[in-house]
């Protein structure tokens, strides 16, 4: 078990570990689901645009623009380069910012290439998938830089086209014509498949991610279910936000112990697997009667087990009752499970009541203890007290006389405090 003190830091780090991470700046071959989705875009998208420029090349070559023929060939040629350094090093950052300038640039080199914005059929308009790229790459904040590069040419080349509108058309308008329309309908439709297939994969991230957070959230119950298992709700909450010295003082409280008679020599002639089943069978029923009560179950020593009532703010007003009713289906209960199992198992118990001082102690497998004569009282309730019966002190009898039986009071010499009036606890009136 971790530390007290850890335990709500390591449900935050499960947390952050849970989410998915927005940050591109990992280390080779450790990229998040996210920077992989980004980088497969940025493939997809590089793949499109290389597939494009096979058709730039084949049309341009047709019509014997060379120059612009060599720059659709360097074009590919860089592209397949940065695929395979990105597939090769994981370094997304990079691979992103050297492929869309090459995305943004190459369609305006293209144009100027042939003429103008007509005469080049719109090719310019490919640029755009810069920052259509980057916005699915980096990120909207990021994609900021790349719309403005891109505008920045498009207003550039409109500049250009008109100083040099008075330039001879070397192409056909009906050829321009054509292109123009396989040019839009080529980019919208990449645009369309990019969006459609970031769109699909996002969701699918997002359905890992709420499958991780529903793990989470089941792993944070059940870490949550073993601490109530060990500490009272009120110290499992403090522990959880962070406090390490955790201690209480309780004015009045009902401890009780309970002791099996002759175990220790009962496992002299048992067989250790069958020790622990009778030791869990019978803690167990006192586990499922202590819920019932609403008394907190304290901790198992040996073979003796320990609870209390009234330790947990807001408590009900008759806790000693509480205390009581449990202790007589105890005896009840052992009876029953002497009778059907043959094993000769008889308990004695110890009530005590007044002032405790409670905490957690220990940094590993730590545990919820209680101290103070109150618990030494208890205990030696239980240790004097004779075979299936409850012994309880004087006080503890105050608080319960008008509602149960006991028999006369009798003095018993109690180490540490002599002699003590005491009472047995006999059943309910």
């Amino acid at each position: 078990m971790s530390q007290p003190s850890d335990t709500s830091t390591d449900l935050k780090r499960a947390a952050e570990a849970a989410a998915p991470r927005e940050s591109f700046l990992s280390s080779p071959h450790s990229l998040s689901p996210e920077e992989k989705l980004s980088g497969d875009m940025l493939v997809l998208t590089t793949g499109l645009m290389v597939l494009a420029s096979v058709l730039w090349l084949s049309v341009y070559w047709s019509m014997g623009q060379q120059f612009s023929v060599s720059i659709s060939l360097a074009f590919q040629a860089l592209s397949a380069g940065t695929i395979a350094f990105y597939l090769k090093t994981r370094k997304l950052q990079l691979f992103a910012m050297i492929q869309l300038g090459l995305i943004l640039f190459t369609p305006f080199a293209m144009q100027w290439s042939i003429g103008n914005f007509v005469t080049a059929s719109g090719v310019s308009l490919w640029g755009l998938m810069a920052p259509v790229g980057a916005v699915t790459v980096l990120g909207t904040r990021q994609s900021i830089p790349w719309f403005f590069a891109w505008l920045f040419m498009t207003v550039m080349a409109g500049v250009f086209d008109f100083l040099l509108s008075d330039m001879p058309v070397r192409m056909n308008m009906q050829t321009v014509a054509v292109f123009f329309v396989l040019n839009f309908a080529a980019i919208s439709l990449m645009i369309y498949a990019l969006l459609w297939y970031f769109a699909s994969e996002k969701q699918k991230l997002r359905a890992q991610v709420d499958l991780q957070h529903e793990q989470l959230r089941v792993e944070k119950e059940r870490s949550e279910r073993l601490l109530l298992n060990v500490l009272p709700h009120s110290i499992a909450e403090r522990l959880k936000h962070g406090e390490s010295n955790i201690a209480q003082g309780h004015a009045d409280v009902t401890v009780m112990f309970a002791d099996i008679v002759g175990f220790t020599k009962m496992t002299e002639e048992l067989s250790p697997v069958e020790t622990v089943k009778i030791l869990n069978d019978v803690f167990s029923m006192f586990d499922e009667i202590a819920d019932r009560y609403g008394v907190e179950k304290i901790k198992t020593i040996g073979d003796a087990y320990m609870a209390a009532a009234g330790i947990e703010s807001g408590a009900q007003v008759h806790y000693a009752d509480a205390v009581a009713n449990m202790a007589l289906e105890m005896l009840q209960r052992v009876h029953a499970y002497r009778e059907r199992s043959g094993e000769n198992i008889e308990l004695r118990i110890g009530i005590g009541t007044g002032p405790v001082v409670a905490g957690v102690i220990g940094k590993k497998k730590f545990i919820y203890d209680m101290w103070g004569d109150t618990v030494n009282v208890a205990s030696r309730m239980a240790a004097d007290a004779f075979t299936g019966s409850i012994q309880v002190d004087l006080t503890t009898y105050r608080r319960l006389h008008t509602r149960f039986k006991f028999d006369a009071p009798h003095e018993v010499e109690i180490k540490g405090k002599g002699r003590m009036q005491v009472h047995h606890l006999l059943e309910r009136q």
